[in-house]
């Protein structure tokens, strides 16, 4: 059995102009963005406000052949991602696995504020 995930950390949101998206987010949440960050190797800028115990990241593409730009080609701008947090994210990826879950990643990697991520088919 894998770990149970503790919280949602974050809900991830696909958009074509981070500016303006920032710009929307920040009226429609009634908080500032409090930090701006690029992701080179997902060739993707990121976009975080706190909302309750969770987080909203919004993310544009840096290149026309990155994943969001191409999640966006095909699925136009919205939720991307759901982001669980666990504790002891390689063994959790191991069990997941073994029961069948299909990973993008099987290791983790660095991601947005530093943290380690991995990716799951839905």
């Amino acid at each position: 059995m894998h770990t149970q995930p503790t919280h949602v950390e974050h809900i991830g949101i696909a958009v074509k102009d981070l500016d303006q998206a920032v710009r929307l987010y920040e009226k429609l949440l009634g908080t500032p963005c409090y930090a701006v960050e690029e992701v080179p190797d997902q060739k993707v800028r990121t976009a975080f406000f706190r909302v309750g115990e969770t987080k909203i990241e919004l993310l544009a593409s840096t290149a026309a052949d990155g994943p969001v730009a191409k999640f966006i080609e095909k699925r136009g701008e919205g939720i991307h991602h759901i982001a669980y947090a666990v504790e002891g994210l390689p063994s959790t990826l191991g069990a997941l696995e073994a029961e069948g879950i299909q990973l993008v990643d099987r290791e983790p990697r660095r991601g947005a504020e530093g943290m380690r991520i991995a990716f799951l088919h839905p």
